[in-house]
């Protein structure tokens, strides 16, 4: 049975999602994971996301933003300087981001994938050290090729699959989730798809439609309310989108990813790693043309119903993901508790923001 989305529970949000309400709504954007539950220690895995499908490695203009940097997205000084996202993308835990991205470099040259002579892979990462032992370095490259080989498009499974396996979010069990965004006809019929993993927040600051939903739930945090370590985490997150933008648009993109993060009451905090990336599907070929490239380009003042679409998808991709996972215990005998889905909708229903 599909986990339950956000959606399914009556919570209302903002625009209307694509087919699948998930970044595989962008046409050709296909994405695989590898999931690792073992024993007591092993709560990790492995996200993969082709841009253009497995099969497809044309590369993708794109563009990146850092809200807080205590965290990594290799290959992001090559965005910045050319423009492109070249290969797959990989998300997964902190200290597996080197394997991930050999393993990437090995699958591209086994398939005839490389654009240069050389690979520059874009790799994100979340610390999933709570509830998964990250310096046994569970992730291996055959996990990271059979997600790249089992990459689909479709509905995507959310909460504790691939990369996000082990994450925590607002004290609840949190990880990996998706939404999308189908704009109208009138403002260019496009499709805005988001992919993250959701690894951060105080459980008092959690706000779903606009209400202080946290701060009614304060029994199921794991950790005691200002410890040190509670609100320290990160939040990962691509977005995809068929407009055709160039990566200056696109950095604008993503820079409003952090606008959805705060929607949820995520704030930041000093040791946590906030990074976006927004890629376009659009203009194929423009990596290789020769002598010149023809590009198609949406005018700047054409772009407000992209850059509301990116903040209102990573805002119901974020509550996706907690709704979706479930109660976890992991290292130490540490429990991270699902989401209470009837306490949450009681509570949405008080302050008259649930659609039954």
């Amino acid at each position: 049975m599909p986990e339950p989305r956000a959606r399914d529970l009556g919570i209302a949000f903002e625009g209307v999602p694509g087919p699948n309400n998930a970044i595989t709504d962008v046409a050709g954007t296909e994405v695989g994971c590898s999931t690792l539950i073992e024993g007591r220690d092993v709560r990790t895995g492995v996200t993969i996301l082709h841009p253009r499908g497995k099969n497809n490695h044309d590369p993708v203009f794109a563009g990146w933003h850092a809200l807080n940097g205590n965290g990594e997205m290799t290959g992001t000084a090559w965005i910045e300087e050319g423009g492109f996202v070249e290969g797959p993308i990989g998300l997964t835990n902190t200290h597996s981001v080197g394997t991930v991205r050999d393993a990437i470099i090995g699958w591209e040259v086994q398939a005839g994938a490389l654009v240069q002579r050389w690979s520059m892979p874009v790799v994100a990462e979340t610390a999933d050290g709570w509830l998964n032992d990250m310096n046994a370095f569970h992730v291996r490259p055959e996990h990271v090729w059979a997600a790249l080989n089992e990459a689909r498009r479709g509905p995507l499974s959310e909460g504790n699959v691939g990369g996000g396996t082990g994450m925590v979010c607002f004290g609840f069990k949190g990880g990996t989730g998706t939404a999308s965004h189908k704009l109208s006809e009138a403002d260019g019929g496009y499709t805005v798809g988001v992919l993250l993993q959701a690894n951060f927040g105080r459980r008092a600051e959690l706000t779903i439609s606009g209400v202080p939903v946290g701060k009614h739930l304060l029994d199921y945090a794991p950790f005691a309310p200002h410890q040190p370590h509670e609100g320290q985490g990160s939040l990962v997150v691509v977005v995809a989108t068929d407009a055709p933008l160039l990566p200056h648009q696109l950095k604008r993109l993503a820079r409003r990813g952090p606008l959805g993060m705060a929607r949820t009451g995520g704030m930041a905090s000093n040791f946590s790693g906030d990074l976006f990336l927004a890629f376009s599907t659009a203009n194929p070929g423009a990596a290789g043309a020769e002598p010149t490239a023809r590009l198609t380009a949406l005018p700047n003042e054409k772009m407000d119903p992209l850059l509301s679409a990116t903040t209102y998808a990573v805002e119901e991709a974020i509550i996706n993901a907690l709704v979706a996972a479930e109660t976890m215990t992991g290292r130490n005998g540490l429990t991270a508790a699902a989401m209470p889905h009837r306490e949450v909708q009681e509570i949405l229903r008080r302050y008259n923001r649930i659609e039954d």
